[in-house]
């Protein structure tokens, strides 16, 4: 991607922000770490991601489009609002950019939406591997143990005296 376009969307930096939170707080909210109050917190890492990764674009890892989690996570309606919120602001400094030539314009849309595809299905993958480890079944507790108080693990020590 251009510098020229990378600088232009970072000095837009605080637009692309407000305008992330305020699509982030009409979006449903699925599950109770998906409420905008929560996830507000994680937009400045989440920008400085996206401005990094412009900056050397990696791989396509898959083609962008939906993306389909065994359950909902709360990362998905996060990066869409995001990926609406860069893509509105690159859309108006390309319209500023008299010599932008069509190719390049194009290009540099796919690099937006392929960086975000690819931030997305890095915490999605993450959510499920969360969500799956905490839905396996736990081993039966042992007959006669109290759910209440743990099992001592070792013999209770008597104070020495000297």
């Amino acid at each position: 991607m251009q510098e020229e376009i990378i600088t232009g969307l970072r000095q837009r930096r605080a637009q692309i922000r407000a305008r992330w939170e305020a699509l982030l707080r009409i979006e449903k909210v699925t599950t109770p770490l998906a409420n905008p109050d929560t996830m507000v917190f994680g937009l400045e890492h989440s920008l400085d991601e996206i401005f990094a990764a412009l900056r050397q674009p990696p791989p396509a890892k898959s083609s962008p489009g939906a993306i389909l989690a065994e359950s909902p996570s709360p990362w998905q309606a996060y990066f869409r609002a995001g990926e609406q919120a860069l893509l509105e602001s690159l859309v108006l400094l390309q319209a500023e950019m008299k010599l932008l030539d069509p190719a390049t314009r194009d290009t540099t849309f796919g690099v937006l939406k392929q960086v975000i595809h690819n931030l997305t299905q890095r915490e999605v993958r993450a959510w499920e591997a969360i969500r799956r480890k905490s839905a396996r079944p736990r081993p039966p507790r042992a007959p006669g143990r109290s759910s209440a108080a743990p099992a001592r693990r070792h013999p209770a020590r008597t104070p020495t005296r000297t």
